[in-house]
Parts: C-alpha cells; structure tokens; sequence
C-alpha cells in the first residue's frame, strides 16, 4: 500500500513543480511586457506645439531649430503670435522647407499692431516653400488638444495672443493641456542684468506686456505653467560661438546664419532657446513653485498663495550652450 502513496504523492510535487514554472514564466513575461511598455511610453517624443513671434528678434529662429534638431520632441505644428502673423507664417514655411520639414503645420494667429520692425522680412517674402493656405492658430491648436488630451505642451516664446484667445474660446479645452512652458516675466532682473552684480529689480517682460489680460488669464487658468523668466534666459550667443555654430555648415545653420545678419546687430540673446532646452534637460533650469501675479502694468510678482507656476529663476550659461551648440552643429 506505501508504492502507490508514495507515487501519488510523487506525481502531486512533479505536478505542483510543473505549476509553480509555469507561474513562474507567466509572471517573467508580464513584468518583461510592462517594462517594455514602461520603455516606449518613456521614450515616446513628447508632443509639443510652438507659438511664436519669429521675425523681430533672433532667438525664436533658434529656439525652432533646437526642436527640430530634437528627436525627443514631436511638433505637431508652429503657430504665429503678434503684429504681421501672415508673414511670420511665410518665414515659417521657408525656415521648415529650407530644413526638410514641411511636413509640420504651420497655422497664423490674429494679427494685432505692432510698433516693432520685422527684421527678417526679406527672408520671410524670399517665396521659397511658401504655402497656399495655412489654418488658423486658435482652431488648429484646440483640435490637437482635442485629438490628444493631457498630452501636448504648449511652448509660448511670444506674446500671448494667442493663449488668451484659447481661453476665451473653451477654457475647459485649454485646461486639457498638459502644460505650458513659457518665456517670460521678469522676477529678480530686468534686461541687462546677467548676474554678475546684484539685481536691479524687475521690469515688464516684452511677451507679458504686449498682452497682459492673456498673461492674467494664463496665470488663473489652472493649467501647469514652466516659466522662464528674464532671470534665467538672457543667455549670449557670442563671437565665438557663433563662429563655432555658423561653421558647420548645415542647410539649418546656414538658415540661422542668414537670419542673424537679416537681424542686423551684434550678439543675439537667446531668450526663447530655453524653453526648449528646458523640456529636454530640466538640470539646465531648475524650477521652484511659486505663486505669481501679473498686474496691470505686466510686472509678474511672487505673491503668498498656492503655486501656480514652477519658475527657473537662475540658469548657467556655460552649460547651456555646451547643451545647444553640440545639439544644433551636429552633422
């Protein structure tokens, strides 16, 4: 009677074993199919659309071209801020076309009065890769936040047309972003202080006070904002890193060659540039919440509330650009 029992229980351990693999293989494979996923969605491109004032000064032709420069990022189109958009669009079309990306939507804001000169005129009226049609800004953007909601950042280096008329169309569409990363306001320092004496005190940033009703809006809406202020974006492409960058010759640096001498002065400060490197590289500039107010003359102040901004108040220029121009001067 002890063989049976014995090859019964024998028979249940090998059957048990057999379990306990196959568990085993089962639960191997699970966490091996999670972590692949976990590994697509952290290197899926982050979804981002461009809103932009390019043609007056320099830095927004920098900050697109970093994007494009950029695999980690995913344009899902650039649209037009501010005074003369049409033409902005224009130098848009051609900037992309000279660059082999037509393929991104470029769509025009309202246009507004603008007292300022558009510098890179010629450029934008030069004809090449012009488009026939190109959709309007606020209706382009609402629908890509509709077709992938918590998922686009919005990258405003211009004043803020735009965004105020997003959230006046449907602000409950707006709040759907999933942030909004911003050049502007002015904290600690106002134009000119670069941080090597103490602080002169803010003033009004260009994007906040061509706009202030829409800066105001932007600061309520709810929507996560990534400010970068004058504080830490007053970043100086000098002689010799323009030598450096216009040397390499590639059909972008030589587009970016040819708008720095249609911009016609000296050393360009590449304001807009960080917005960019920020969402590639956060260490570039470090962010602390603060709760900030925009009053009516367009000064931004930190106030006591709750955070309704994570603000960058500080940058090092030097790691900046050996972030920037290895990026852009790459072959």
């Amino acid at each position: 009677m002890l063989l049976p029992s014995f090859e019964n229980a024998t028979g249940d351990r090998a059957h048990s074993s057999s379990l306990f693999r196959r568990l085993l293989q089962l639960l191997v494979f699970l966490f091996a199919s999670s972590a692949a996923l976990m590994s697509q969605a952290a290197s899926s491109p982050e979804k981002i659309i461009i809103d932009t004032d390019i043609g007056d000064d320099v830095d927004d032709a920098f900050a697109v071209a970093l994007a494009l420069r950029s695999p980690e990022l995913q344009i899902l189109g650039i649209t037009t801020t501010f005074g003369d958009t049409e033409t902005r669009a224009k130098l848009l079309d051609r900037l992309l076309g000279e660059t082999g990306h037509s393929d991104i939507p470029v769509a025009i804001g309202v246009r507004t009065q603008a007292n300022n000169s558009f510098t890179q005129q010629a450029y934008a009226e030069g004809g090449r890769f012009a488009r026939a049609t190109h959709p309007r800004a606020v209706d382009f953007i609402l629908e890509q936040i509709r077709k992938n909601p918590g998922q686009i950042t919005l990258i405003a280096i211009g004043p803020l047309i735009n965004v105020g008329a997003l959230i006046d169309r449907d602000q409950e569409t707006f709040r759907k972003l999933h942030r909004v990363v911003l050049m502007g306001g002015s904290i600690g320092r106002r134009y000119g202080d670069l941080g090597y004496f103490p602080d002169r005190g803010p003033e009004p940033e260009w994007n906040i006070k061509n706009d202030i009703p829409s800066a105001q809006k932007l600061f309520a809406s709810g929507v996560p904002i990534f400010m970068m202020p004058l504080d830490s974006t007053q970043l100086k492409l000098d002689e010799v890193k323009r030598a450096i960058l216009f040397h390499a010759g590639t059909p972008l640096t030589d587009a970016l060659t040819l708008l720095y001498h249609e911009w016609g002065q000296e050393t360009p400060t590449l304001f807009d540039v960080m917005t960019i490197a920020y969402i590639l590289d956060p260490k570039l500039c470090q962010t602390k919440p603060l709760h900030i107010s925009v009053d009516e003359k367009g000064f931004t102040r930190p106030e006591p509330g709750p955070p309704n901004a994570e603000v960058c108040l500080d940058s090092d220029p030097e790691a900046f650009f050996r972030f920037y121009i290895p990026r852009l001067g790459g072959k």
